[in-house]
């Protein structure tokens, strides 16, 4: 028997069109939904383009964006790197349309980093401690 006090969000998961004209826009002068900022161009203070952000690392129970893991280097996506970048590094650029932040190029080349298509162990405080302390940040954990 169906409830007669719907969960939101069952409608648009259930693939009601009329609900989903009701569900709020996906960004206003403030907030961004997660999807819209993943493939964000990401520039230096200069309006070079480095990269793109590829996806955010947010904490569970904070809800904080800890991470927000840039793409940069390859052709067609081969031979990629991912590099997790504080958060607290980049800022929105409306100008640019994106994320700006201020890494020079070799800080950017010698930093911690892996390849697309294998797996970075975010579990390992550590290696979250290292990408930190890199970048001269104060940990989020």
């Amino acid at each position: 028997m169906a409830s007669m006090n719907p969960v939101p969000g069952d409608a648009l998961r259930n693939g009601s069109p009329a609900a989903a004209g009701n569900i709020a826009r996906s960004e206003n002068a403030s907030l961004i939904a997660s999807d819209k900022v993943e493939g964000t161009p990401v520039y230096r203070s200069n309006g070079d383009r480095i990269g793109q952000i590829e996806t955010l690392m947010l904490t569970k129970h904070s809800g904080q964006v800890a991470y927000a893991v840039m793409s940069f280097g390859g052709f067609l996506g081969l031979g990629t790197e991912r590099f997790p970048i504080p958060w607290s590094l980049l800022a929105y650029n409306e100008d640019l349309g994106g994320y700006a932040v201020n890494i020079a190029d070799d800080q950017l080349k010698n930093a911690p980093n892996y390849a697309a298509g294998s797996d970075w162990d975010w579990a390992d405080t550590q290696t979250g401690r290292d990408v930190y302390d890199y970048y001269g940040v104060v940990p989020w954990f």
